[in-house]
């Protein structure tokens, strides 16, 4: 259920995209190429990491002054900065430049030489998944600080397990809890040791700043003041400089630029059915307009079981498709559209003149419905699968024990229908806005779902969803249940939904960034992915690049309001997070940084002991009293 077998699939589009002229050649040292971001040759690629070009990423040295963002920065990089897949094109920067700070979720990543193997970074006492508390011990070697508090952030640190060799391993940190939104902050490196406990000494173009040396370069001059800020913060953080290896800060994308575009199109969609109020927890105006395809009555069981026809559960099964505004650049809001930007500067996105898009659903109705109407509930199904994915037993048990009426519709955007665009987009991350852009639309596809189901002009008025003339919905409450990606894109759609107050997200996660080099569902994309983008050393990079526009897509960029710190114009929510220890598709640790960042407490008793391996499983999050 979780994700559907699409290896036959991927091998026909392996064969059609054979073609696509692919080489083996890296980008790694490649000279840089003039670009039109303003920046010359030298301030394109910051010397701190010589290693590559955007390391250490994320840095605020790749952003500018702009008074025009909350957080008064903005992303700057240069199209000849990023990596190149093997036909040699650079990932493109234009939705990359529109941020006002990084991901609050960013894996930041850098190359240290030395520390490159387990055995080093056991040797420098760095936390770890497992030992997530040695992030406040006292001469940690790896820190990350507030600079507005100057207070540690739990982390954990890793080297790249996925590359072949030490010399290609990057330094990965991890927040263990998302960053603020609008935060600034300073990685300090220090105490550093390699794989035979030697100290691992700073690289000569930090020493230049840390131990005051004298320099004639005029751009190293400009850097001093701001690395004297950098050093009088972590001293405050009792962080003394001539420990450094190397430190540098950066900003995190600000509230509204991580959530104005999904609540635009929310807002403007909301707005054409007569509710220009959503926060009011009032389902105003009118449903959006559907269309009945089939609807199948069930039988009950006979003495000889449930055959075809037949449900001792099931009451009847409607299926159909309904009208959604669409806001992606291409009529209907096909695979591989995205958002269109006019001006390209205008970070809101344009909707093209009277565009729809006709979105599918299936319906669910128990048994129970038919005594007393059922609850409405909105379904989310696992990855690149579809709607009909409600039609699987477990999810059938639960419409009929709990008298829900569940609904589902596709996730456009990572629905089986995208599994063609994705694959393009792995062989060219310049196309990769098509996948976030097109989630932001599935949120509004949900949010108008539940609004037929939900508003009295919806469903209920059409015979299809009542019995003898009566209703069988109860149109009082909505609720939502997703699982896999369900539970990873039903947070997302949890912080945007002014409808329904209660979720249910199984075996969720966020930050692709993280779930995607762990989870054994990746193996057959990363099948594209790598020989496109062979550099190793870049591969932790670009995650942490893409997780920058996967945020308006993922729950990363909207878990801190997804419960208790509501968005604009939306309630708050009560949400329950079922993870399962041990997962191999959606990482533990995906669900754990999501579990503290909305502030989830455990149910105890939690695991059998000796079950995690983990100093202390579940550190910093509390428990239910």
């Amino acid at each position: 259920m979780r994700m559907r077998s699409i290896g036959g699939f991927i091998a026909v589009c392996a064969l059609l995209l054979a073609g696509a002229g692919l080489s083996a050649a890296g980008s790694a040292g490649k000279a840089p190429r003039p670009g039109n971001s303003g920046h010359d040759a030298q301030h394109r690629c910051d010397p701190l990491d010589p290693s590559l070009c955007l390391y250490p990423w994320p840095n605020d040295y790749l952003t500018v002054r702009d008074r025009h963002t909350d957080t008064g920065r903005r992303l700057d990089l240069d199209p000849s900065s990023t990596p190149e897949n093997a036909s040699g094109k650079h990932i493109d920067v234009s939705d990359l430049n529109r941020n006002d700070g990084f991901s609050p979720g960013s894996p930041i990543v850098t190359r240290v030489p030395g520390l490159d193997t387990q055995q080093a970074l056991q040797n420098t006492g760095a936390p770890t998944l497992n030992d997530l508390q040695r992030s406040f011990s006292k001469r940690q070697a790896i820190v990350l600080i507030n600079a507005r508090t100057h207070k540690r952030q739990l982390i954990w640190a890793e080297v790249d397990a996925l590359a072949s060799d030490p010399s290609h391993a990057a330094l990965e940190i991890h927040p263990a809890v998302n960053l603020d939104e609008g935060g600034h902050y300073i990685v300090a490196l220090r105490h550093l040791r390699d794989s035979s406990g030697h100290r691992i000494k700073a690289q000569p173009y930090f020493r230049i700043f840390r131990d005051r040396l004298k320099s004639r370069d005029r751009a190293v001059r400009e850097r001093r003041g701001h690395f004297e800020r950098i050093f009088k913060t972590l001293k405050k953080a009792h962080i003394k400089r001539r420990n450094l290896y190397l430190a540098w800060d950066f900003t995190v994308a600000s509230e509204r630029n991580l959530s104005e575009r999904a609540l635009h199109i929310r807002n403007d969609a909301l707005a054409q059915l007569g509710d220009r109020t959503p926060g009011d927890r009032v389902v105003q105006g009118t449903a959006p307009a559907f269309q009945i395809g089939q609807v199948t009555d069930f039988a009950r069981c006979g003495s000889d079981g449930c055959q075809q026809g037949e449900s001792d559960r099931l009451l009847r099964r409607v299926t159909g498709t309904y009208t959604v505004p669409c806001y992606l650049d291409q009529p209907g809001c096909p695979p591989g559209s995205r958002f269109l930007h006019s001006p390209p500067s205008n970070p809101i996105p344009t909707r093209l003149p009277g565009n729809t898009m006709q979105a599918n659903f299936v319906c669910n109705i128990p048994r129970g419905a038919a005594a007393q109407p059922g609850r409405p509930l909105l379904y989310g199904h696992g990855l690149f699968g579809d709607a009909t994915e409600v039609d699987s037993s477990s999810r059938v048990d639960l419409a009929a024990e709990h008298d829900f009426v569940m609904c589902a519709t596709d996730w456009v955007g990572m629905a089986e229908g995208d599994v063609g665009n994705a694959i393009r987009v792995l062989q060219d991350l310049s196309n990769f806005p098509t996948i976030p852009d097109r989630m932001q639309q599935a949120y509004v596809n949900f949010i108008y779902l539940g609004r037929l189901l939900d508003n009295d002009s919806g469903f209920v008025t059409n015979p299809a969803f009542q019995l003898s003339g009566a209703r069988l919905v109860d149109t009082s409450h909505l609720y939502y249940d997703g699982g896999s990606q369900g539970g990873i894109e039903g947070g997302a759609l949890t912080a945007l939904s002014p409808d329904f107050t209660r979720a249910a997200l199984g075996v969720p996660g966020m930050n692709y960034s993280i779930m995607l080099p762990r989870s054994v569902d990746f193996d057959e994309f990363a099948a594209f992915l790598y020989p496109s983008y062979p550099n190793e050393l870049e591969r932790p990079l670009i995650f942490s690049l893409l997780q920058n526009l996967w945020d308006r897509g993922d729950a990363d960029g909207y878990a801190h309001h997804m419960t208790d710190d509501p968005l604009p114009d939306t309630p708050r929510h009560e949400v329950i997070l079922d993870e399962a220890f041990g997962d191999h598709q959606v990482p533990n640790a995906a669900t754990e940084v999501e579990a503290r960042t909305i502030g989830a407490r455990l149910r105890e008793p939690d695991l059998d002991p000796g079950r995690s391996t983990a100093t202390h499983p579940f550190f910093g999050i509390p428990r239910i009293q």
